[in-house]
């Protein structure tokens, strides 16, 4: 019985990170619109494209949005900066998964 037991603890902890990253896939099209209705409201999508810009990586739009976000007050969850960050990604910076 209790190899049982340690067989389904075992099985429920290796499915679980696919499960949780499905159930949380960021939505690129609800962080077009986060993103236009607070993002815009500082600069618009020239930052993105410009030669100098200075997000290199997936984990650094993530930061940036981050900061963003904090500074201008907008409350939104990490679910909201995941959303915003699939979005520019996929629209601009072309890193694809998280590194």
């Amino acid at each position: 019985m209790k190899h049982t037991s340690t067989a389904i603890v075992l099985l429920g902890t290796s499915l679980l990170p696919g499960l949780l990253s499905t159930a949380f896939a960021a939505d690129a099209e609800r962080g077009r619109k986060l993103h236009d209705a607070q993002c815009m409201k500082c600069h618009d999508t020239s930052v993105y494209t410009r030669s100098d810009h200075f997000v290199l990586n997936r984990n650094a739009l993530d930061k940036q949005v981050t900061r963003c976000h904090q500074n201008v007050g907008a409350e939104w969850s990490d679910e909201d900066v995941a959303d915003v960050v699939q979005y520019l990604d996929e629209t601009f910076y072309h890193f694809g998964a998280k590194d």
